[in-house]
């Protein structure tokens, strides 16, 4: 199912209520590779019996020829256990700034944070992937994410960088991606783009994001494509599934993996 160097996953938090067995079929009949689960209350998995149920749903898929490739989950030393258990290599995470202390203060916390990981990693064997994320709290772009990760040890921590996030943020991939390519774990396919709320002849104008299918974002996914070939980049490709019209992500996410696969595995520059 892959194209070429790349696995693709989904991102399966829309379907947090289909049964395991038609979220597996759902998967494979859409034609990814695996997925990214989230370890959340009233998922398929949930924090407090993720011991057993991760490594349950992990068979699962593979009787169904998929993988979990990543998890969206908390980090206390359970979850690193049970994704040990289930073979998942990556928790993906992001980093809150908090603006009641300050940035420094946040920036401190945070690196305490992180070293704290470290031993879980080495002794479960499993990485945290940190992404950067649009949000007013959220630290935003591959240029931020890079002051947490430039000293970690990169057999523990990596990056995950977001098409869709850096679009809004307008870093650009052939920036954000070459600084954090030695760490780079995880790259995320999505698009959204900004909407004026208010009426335009008011004095200041006011925008919400609007999450997207590819072609239509602010993030151009063949630019993605062209960074990552020139790198060599051999790795996971996570749609995550993300749109304004909920009702549409079943249409939506098969016309962006049809899309995803067309744009990885075209020859660039002809």
């Amino acid at each position: 199912m892959s194209a070429g160097p790349y696995s693709f996953s989904v991102f399966t938090k829309p379907w947090k209520s289909l049964p395991a067995e038609q979220l597996a079929e759902k998967v494979r009949t859409l034609g990814f590779d695996g997925i990214e689960f989230p370890i959340r209350e009233g998922f398929q998995v949930e924090p407090h019996n993720a011991a057993e149920a991760l490594p349950k749903l992990s068979r699962l898929m593979a009787d169904y020829g998929l993988r979990i490739y990543s998890v969206a989950a908390s980090t206390e030393e359970s979850v690193f256990a049970a994704c040990a258990e289930a073979g998942v290599p990556v928790i993906r995470i992001m980093l809150d700034i908090d603006f009641d202390e300050g940035y420094w203060q946040s920036e401190k916390r945070i690196r305490a944070y992180i070293a704290g990981l470290q031993p879980l990693c080495e002794r479960y064997g499993v990485k945290v992937g940190v992404q950067q994320h649009t949000g007013r709290t959220r630290v935003k772009t591959a240029a931020g994410l890079l002051r947490f990760l430039e000293h970690t040890d990169p057999r523990c921590f990596g990056a995950i960088w977001d098409a869709g996030h850096d679009g809004l943020r307008g870093e650009g991939p052939d920036i954000g991606l070459d600084m954090l390519w030695p760490q780079l774990c995880m790259v995320n396919l999505k698009n959204a783009y900004y909407r004026q709320t208010n009426p335009e002849d008011e004095q200041q104008a006011q925008w919400e994001t609007v999450f997207t299918t590819g072609r239509r974002g602010m993030a151009s996914w063949p630019a993605v494509a062209r960074c990552l070939e020139q790198r060599q980049y051999e790795g996971v490709l996570c749609l995550t599934a993300e749109y304004e019209d909920e009702r549409l992500i079943d249409r939506h996410i098969a016309e962006d993996i049809a899309y995803a696969k067309e744009v990885f595995s075209m020859k660039r520059g002809d």
